[in-house]
């Protein structure tokens, strides 16, 4: 599947930047966002090869088109942006649900309704959602309400745009990632006890499964849920 132009959203750190690493090493041409221009064009520059950077803020989809106005032909599309808000019912702080809110659900969608004009024959999506959808938390009213439309964002994206293929990736917790790697050793254990697999997931395996979603042609519509089986104990 090598020499496919990819754009990966919130490509600059974490999972996104190992993706946009493996795709530019196969060969691809590799488009990554981030809200900083000069990041962006730093981490592209370190990962080499045909890869650009770009400032896109999709918390302001208004501004999306004209950011991407110069990036096509697409083959694949992932978008991985996300923001962390801790928000409960009793103590709710509305800017950052509206920020979340629209970073996750308009953002995500002006991104593909852009580019929809560009994407290739055998175009395909990934969106990035997460398990709190399935296992909420305190403080997780925003987060858990916003993956869960990812999760139906995929049916109805992969219906509207059809042939284009449509998936999503819901990673649980990755052990080795920014968000994760720096909570106490006791916090994990008690993850890891509770994971069939006997650890927790990793980035690489995450990257690994937008892959698989990305290239396999077959498949469509498809929620993944990437945890090591966290969700079954």
């Amino acid at each position: 599947m090598a020499g496919k132009s990819a754009v990966i959203v919130g490509g600059t750190s974490g999972i996104g930047r190992m993706l946009a690493q493996m795709l530019a090493k196969r060969g691809d041409e590799v488009v990554i966002t981030g809200r900083d221009q000069a990041r962006a064009q730093a981490v592209a520059a370190e990962i080499g090869g045909k890869t650009l950077g770009l400032a896109v803020d999709i918390a302001r989809p208004e501004e999306i088109a004209s950011r991407l106005a110069g990036i096509g032909p697409v083959d694949h599309l992932v978008i991985a942006a996300i923001d962390r808000d801790e928000n409960s019912v009793r103590k709710y702080d509305i800017a950052r649900a509206i920020k979340l809110v629209t970073l996750k659900l308009v953002g995500y969608t002006e991104v593909v309704h852009t580019l929809v004009p560009r994407f290739s024959k055998e175009a395909s999506i990934v969106l990035f959602g997460g398990l709190a959808k399935e296992r909420p938390y305190p403080g997780s009213t925003t987060v858990t309400t916003v993956n869960g439309g990812i999760h139906t964002m995929v049916h109805t994206l992969a219906v509207e745009l059809a042939p284009i293929r449509v998936n999503a990736v819901h990673p649980g917790v990755i052990g080795d990632s920014p968000a994760w790697n720096g909570k106490p050793p006791e916090v994990l254990e008690r993850i890891r006890v509770r994971t069939p697999i006997g650890r927790l997931a990793r980035m690489d395996e995450v990257a690994g499964s937008v892959l698989f979603l990305l290239d396999n042609q077959a498949v469509n519509g498809v929620n993944l849920n990437v945890d090591g089986g966290w969700l079954l104990l």
